[in-house]
């Protein structure tokens, strides 16, 4: 075994395993984790079998690739299922809510207000105060359509709509 500085070599390789262990903790992805294997079991068979330092070296080179490559092609092969596969998805996760127009659309694009905030969106030509439903996201441009809150009544009134034009607007709003 080799000695560096009064350490014992095995110790070294424990030691640096456990700090790659650590960062991976610390650092995204998920890479280090396999580096830290291979150095901690370099550091076990480096006491077990007292290896010398060429003979450490290639032993973890090639376990941290056996480590590395056997890990990608398992991820691979079975993914990791998220719970919820809309968790970055902002747009994806509005889909299906209502919404009310804050800028008129023209020529299909206008502005939706969802919540607290207000959103580039895309849909028919629409008047401001209009309710919404969001079927789509391109992005972080939302697609929308016309709510008809109640289908059957909304067909009926277009017409006594158009027909007392000049009546009062004001229950459109309500």
């Amino acid at each position: 075994m080799d000695s560096f500085g009064g350490f014992e070599a095995h110790w070294i390789w424990i030691t640096l395993g456990l700090v790659l262990g650590t960062l991976e903790m610390i650092v995204p992805g998920v890479y280090l984790i396999w580096l830290a294997l291979a150095a901690i079991a370099t550091g076990l068979l480096t006491l077990g079998i007292g290896l010398g330092l060429p003979m450490q070296i290639v032993v973890f080179v090639s376990l941290s690739l056996i480590a590395a490559f056997s890990a990608k092609r398992f991820l691979r092969d079975s993914p990791i299922e998220s719970s919820d596969p809309l968790l970055n998805q902002r747009g994806g996760r509005m889909i299906g809510q209502t919404a009310v127009v804050a800028q008129a659309f023209d020529n299909g694009s206008g502005r939706i207000r969802h919540g607290d905030s207000e959103w580039l969106a895309r849909g028919p030509d629409l008047d401001v105060g209009t309710r919404v439903r969001i079927t789509g996201s391109e992005g972080a441009v939302l697609v929308v359509e016309p709510v008809n809150l109640i289908e059957g009544t909304a067909k009926e009134a277009a017409p006594k709509t158009q027909a007392s034009e000049g009546e009062g607007s004001g229950s459109e709003t309500a």
